[in-house]
């Protein structure tokens, strides 16, 4: 698994300061980890104070990093971030690091062997050279492959080419394809990328939205159109819950205007709807939904049950100042009804 990671820096309103790593993929796997998995981390540090706790924290919680290549030059990656505890807001000052890892300095043999035993490789969308080299070799050897599309960057158009599946921001699928709405952009995702098995996006307090492509519609199956069929989901939402749930569609085919059409299922996941006492910093919640993807991905979860634990792992690292003090481990009381 390959990305960026950092040391984070973070400042509460009222002036607790806490230092820990940070980065989508740190988070992430650290997130992965914590859940019971082995993952490895492919990226560059220097080395520095920060590198070398970058290195240290990674480790701690069994995230291998025997793949990351230290500079003995340069500067580890750096972010400043301030928490607003009264508007809930996050302001980040980033100092990259440098120089930036590059393809040669990951040889054949480390690439293999990182890639050895995988069950999946996830991308956070940065250093992209070196990521295109792994994703390619991941490929070859039908190893699954998670790319978080938080932006447009450069080289992913040419990696989500090679994606099983993709998590998005809020904003990225109707950037990405121009569609006019939400519903139809992950539409449109899945006819431009062939090799999706579903997308996801992210929306917040507002849950997420999954689209997963079905093999098993025929060409007389009824048609809906994929607005409408939302609707009806959100229509089944149960408001008065505050834990994190799941409604599906049956298997369908589903069209959008202009768009085209694709045989599949739609999703929408709640989020746990925290107590404003008790939510204190969402940094970091999107790597937390996604480490809790792959695991449950791994473990085989069938998406009515990976959305909501995915939700809920994320509540509970909205819990604590910083994207992975309040990461949940395996044996959390709050996860005892999905593991």
């Amino acid at each position: 698994m390959e990305g960026h990671v950092f040391i984070s820096k973070f400042r509460y309103a009222l002036g607790t300061l806490v230092v820990q790593g940070g980065g989508n993929a740190g988070n992430a796997l650290t997130c992965v980890a914590r859940l019971g998995l082995n993952p490895r981390l492919i990226s560059k540090v220097a080395n520095d104070a920060q590198g070398k706790s970058i290195l240290e924290e990674l480790e701690s919680d069994g995230v291998d990093t025997s793949f990351f290549i230290v500079s003995e030059e340069g500067n580890s990656p750096f972010t400043y971030i301030i928490v607003d505890n009264e508007t809930k807001t996050r302001t980040c000052i980033h100092t990259p690091g440098y120089p930036p890892l590059i393809p040669d300095e990951l040889s054949q043999s480390q690439l293999l062997s990182a890639l050895d035993g995988a069950n999946m490789v996830y991308f956070d969308g940065r250093l992209y050279e070196t990521a295109l080299i792994i994703a390619k070799e991941a490929a070859c050897k039908n190893i699954p492959i998670l790319v978080d599309a938080e932006r447009e960057r450069e080289g992913l158009d040419d990696l989500l080419n090679f994606a099983s599946y993709a998590i998005c921001s809020a904003r990225f699928p109707q950037a990405w394809t121009k569609a006019p709405s939400l519903p139809s952009a992950l539409l449109s995702m899945l006819l431009r990328l062939p090799n999706l098995k579903f997308v996801i996006v992210t929306l917040g307090e507002d849950g997420c939205m999954m689209l997963e492509r079905s093999v098993n519609g025929g060409s007389d199956a009824e048609e809906i159109d994929i607005h409408g069929l939302l609707e009806s989901l959100k229509q089944r939402k149960d408001e008065s819950k505050t834990i994190p749930t799941c409604i599906s569609s049956v298997v369908i085919k589903l069209s959008a205007n202009g768009i085209g059409t694709v045989f599949g299922r739609l999703f929408i996941g709640t989020a746990e709807k925290i107590p404003p006492s008790e939510l204190v910093d969402t940094t970091g919640a999107g790597d937390a939904f996604i480490g809790a993807v792959v695991y449950a991905l791994c473990a085989g979860m069938p998406p009515e049950k990976m959305l909501p634990f995915a939700a809920q792992v994320a509540a509970s690292g909205c819990r604590a100042l910083g994207a992975r003090t309040g990461l949940p481990h395996r044996t959390d009381p709050r996860l005892a009804t999905f593991l």
